[in-house]
């Protein structure tokens, strides 16, 4: 499917490098089939240290033989950067964006006629293979499309396809920020081992474990997070109290306005 396409990875940042890297090591294209950028010949020389496949400071060199074009760059310099490079870019090239809070709409009013656009949002853990990303296809995008889409994302964590880009700004406050508010939780359960004495080093250990193994579970059994919950919690045990101690903090009603004030926060940037 992508053996004999060419990538240009624009914006060679973490995200960026993660995606050449998961590419190559991968093998679902050959690294000299990869091509990416960033602004400065440093960076370049230390991107292509990191991931083995071309890297150059010119855009427009690396979009004009791509098949498939991944624009890792901030929203805020989105729109300057198309307007650059569409003069350099063909209909049919596959174009994915990785920028939060940007219609594909505008992406397409940009590009010529027809450009398959899809939107993706990965998140950080993706950097260690445990990702999530949710793609979302423009007008123009066919089964192929998504197809390729993905694998290049599939290649380092899991991924799901949605059809309504109204529901993007949630998947970036849920799934984009989401690893934030896990570390604070973390964090949070880490601190509570050392005030009942345990080092912090295996308190954080124990705690990121815990949290890994519990969002396992969800994954691998498919069972709601509630049935999963109350068979770790015994009666007159030790979790009921603790469950207790979480209620009385708001702990839930916590997380659900992080996610909604997220939410709002990212329709705002998307309309300004």
């Amino acid at each position: 499917m992508l053996q004999n396409v060419r990538v240009a990875v624009i914006g060679m940042g973490k995200m960026g490098v993660t995606i050449a890297k998961a590419l190559v090591q991968n093998q679902l294209v050959p690294p000299e089939r990869v091509v990416g950028t960033t602004a400065h010949d440093k960076s370049a020389q230390r991107a292509h240290t990191e991931t083995n496949v071309r890297v150059t400071t010119s855009n427009e060199t690396a979009v004009a033989n791509a098949d498939i074009v991944i624009l890792a760059v901030k929203p805020q310099t989105m729109f300057k950067l198309l307007q650059l490079l569409a003069p350099h870019m063909r209909s049919d090239q596959l174009v994915i964006s990785l920028a939060a809070a940007t219609a594909i709409s505008k992406i397409e009013n940009l590009l010529k006629e027809g450009t398959p656009v899809i939107r993706a949002m990965p998140n950080l853990p993706a950097l260690v293979k445990q990702g999530m990303t949710v793609l979302c296809p423009g007008s123009h995008v066919q089964e192929m499309h998504i197809a390729q889409a993905s694998a290049i994302f599939g290649a380092f964590g899991l991924v799901e396809v949605i059809d309504n880009e109204d529901h993007m700004d949630a998947v970036t406050a849920l799934a984009g920020s989401g690893p934030a508010y896990g570390y604070i939780i973390i964090e949070s359960l880490a601190e509570g081992g050392v005030k009942t004495g345990l080092p912090r080093s295996l308190a954080t250990i124990l705690a990121a474990q815990a949290m890994k193994g519990a969002a396992s579970m969800v994954l691998e059994t498919g069972e709601h997070p509630a049935k999963l919950k109350d068979m770790v919690t015994t009666p007159a045990g030790t979790t009921v109290d603790g469950i207790m101690a979480l209620e009385e903090g708001s702990l839930r009603v916590a997380l659900i306005k992080a996610v909604d004030a997220a939410t709002a926060k990212s329709k705002e940037i998307s309309k300004s």
